[in-house]
Parts: structure tokens; C-alpha cells; sequence
């Protein structure tokens, strides 16, 4: 029996989150085109009975903090980088090499790293076997391999690596969970992912949700939640003329939400403002960061 944490690192919009749901084959990371989509670290287990538990960690996008909520976002990176047995060393094969190079050899690893070359299905011309050229040999991977996330390209290839080096060991998690973290939790992801596809670039990253309520009744489940904003402008956007956006935002999540929990859902949505949120250490703590 081998059992292990494999952690994902790599910078913002690599397909971090992405590769976590396709090697898991369940949407557990919300997922966007926009930077900084993923604010926590989300495990997600992928469990074979009596050969293997993969524990994986999606992770925030390394970034320079510029904020309270930043400095929690990589202190998130920091925990996954001390308990990893694996690191799976992401990156966008179209990228600045140079970039990724000193990003990935900052991080010091004492673990075995598989670097991932994802985006395949993207790269221009001779780029692939341009970027193998310049990650092969480097120490701090042990392996290259190109996969296409999104489309699940070479996925069985990369499990096989993953499995080859876990370490011996019992599963640390029931084998029929699939995360620890509590279905609150993805409710607000769901929420928050509708809100990064619906609006443009300044409401998303000033954007907090808030599960107040989630009661299991007998034909479905109610759920009150907060969209917290940092101004009354970023409100009337949400919010949208005659309530718009909030019925949209509102709409998306629900169908989402019961896809994932597979039962009926009331939902109910509230815009709040909370000026500064972001840089307040108490208002962090209440949102869960």
C-alpha cells in the first residue's frame, strides 16, 4: 500500500486547478481565466483500495503579496511545501522559461518533483520540444512529462509517475472521502467562481463569499450566503439594474451547487460592503481565510 501528499505548485492561471479536477475526475477547484482564482488550499483524494491514496493540494499561484489576503494565499503555499512526499511542479508551456526556472528553484525542495509542461494543446510551433530542451536536467525535477489538463492529455502517463514514487504508507483519509474540507466550503467556491465569470477584471479580486446558512430539509437545501465587496460601487455592478447580475450570479451557482451536492437547492443572495476587507485580519479570519 503507498500513500502520499502530492502538491501542486506553479504560477497563477498554470492549470494548477485545472489538473486537480482532471486527475480526480470530479470539479472539486473552482476554475477561471482570471489570476489569483484560488485562494485556499484544496485537497482532494484519489484513493485505490489496498494499492495507493493519493492526497493531492491544489495552491494559491505564487505571487508577491500585496495584501493580508495575499500573505494568507502563500502561507497556504508554504504549509503544502512542508508536508508534500511530491511536488508536481507546473507549468504553462507558454511561459517565460527564465521565470519559471528561478520561480521553481526558490521553492528549495527536499522532495522528489515532477515537472508538469501543461497547455500542450496551445503551444506554438517547436515550443514543446523548446521547453523540454531547457526544464530537462534540472535538478529540481525528477521527470518531465506534457499533458494537456483541460483536454486530459497523458494523464495516465503522469499518474503512473505520481505512483512510482509514493512512499509506503496506510491512507491517512477514509477511502470513500473525497476532500476534508466541508461542502460550506465549495458552496462559497461556486458562488465566488460565478462572480469571476460574470464580471470584469476589478470586482473579482475585491469579491469574498460568505456561507451563513446551508439547512438540509426534507425536499431541499437552503442556503444564505454573502457576496462581500470592498465599495457601494462594486454593490450596484453586482447587484446589476433591477437586480440582473444577482439573479445571473444566482442562477449559475444554484445549478452548480446542486450538480455537486445533488439535491435541490434554494438559494439566497445577499451583496454586502466591507471596505478594506482584504487587508482587515478579523474579516479575514471570518471568510475562512
Amino acid at each position: 500500500m503507498k500513500s502520499g501528499f502530492v502538491n501542486i505548485f506553479g504560477k497563477p492561471n498554470a492549470g494548477k486547478s485545472t489538473l486537480l479536477n482532471a486527475l480526480l475526475d470530479e470539479k472539486l477547484a473552482i476554475v477561471s481565466s482570471k489570476v489569483q482564482t484560488t485562494r485556499h488550499r484544496i485537497k482532494g483524494f484519489l484513493s485505490k483500495p489496498n494499492e495507493y491514496q493519493i492526497v493531492f493540494s491544489d495552491t494559491p499561484g505564487i505571487i508577491e503579496s500585496k495584501y493580508k489576503l495575499h500573505e494568507k494565499m502563500m502561507a497556504a503555499v508554504k504549509s503544502a511545501l512542508e508536508d508534500a512526499d511530491i511536488a508536481l511542479l507546473i507549468a504553462d508551456v507558454n511561459d517565460d522559461f527564465d521565470e519559471l526556472d528561478k520561480m521553481f528553484s526558490s521553492l528549495k525542495l527536499s522532495v522528489p518533483a515532477l515537472l508538469i509542461l501543461n497547455k500542450i494543446d496551445e503551444a506554438h510551433n517547436g515550443r514543446i520540444a523548446e521547453a523540454a530542451t531547457f526544464f530537462e536536467g534540472k535538478s529540481y525535477a525528477k521527470k518531465l512529462i506534457k499533458v494537456s489538463a483541460l483536454h486530459k492529455h497523458h494523464l495516465p502517463k503522469l499518474l503512473n509517475a505520481i505512483i512510482e514514487l509514493l512512499p509506503e504508507g496506510v491512507p491517512f483519509y477514509n477511502e470513500d472521502d473525497l476532500s476534508d474540507l466541508p461542502t460550506k466550503f465549495f458552496v462559497g467556491e461556486l458562488i465566488r467562481e460565478k462572480v469571476y465569470q460574470l464580471f470584469a477584471d476589478e470586482i473579482p479580486y475585491h469579491v469574498a463569499v460568505m456561507v451563513n446558512e446551508f439547512k438540509e430539509k426534507e425536499t431541499l437545501v437552503k442556503i444564505q450566503a454573502d457576496i462581500i465587496v470592498q465599495r457601494e460601487t462594486q454593490k450596484a455592478i453586482v447587484i446589476g439594474k433591477d437586480g440582473s447580475m444577482i439573479k445571473q450570479v444566482g442562477m449559475l451557482a444554484r445549478k452548480d451547487i446542486e450538480a455537486f451536492i445533488s439535491q435541490k437547492v434554494f438559494l439566497e443572495l445577499f451583496v454586502k460592503v466591507k471596505p478594506k476587507w482584504r487587508d482587515n485580519e478579523l474579516q479575514l479570519k471570518e471568510y475562512g481565510y
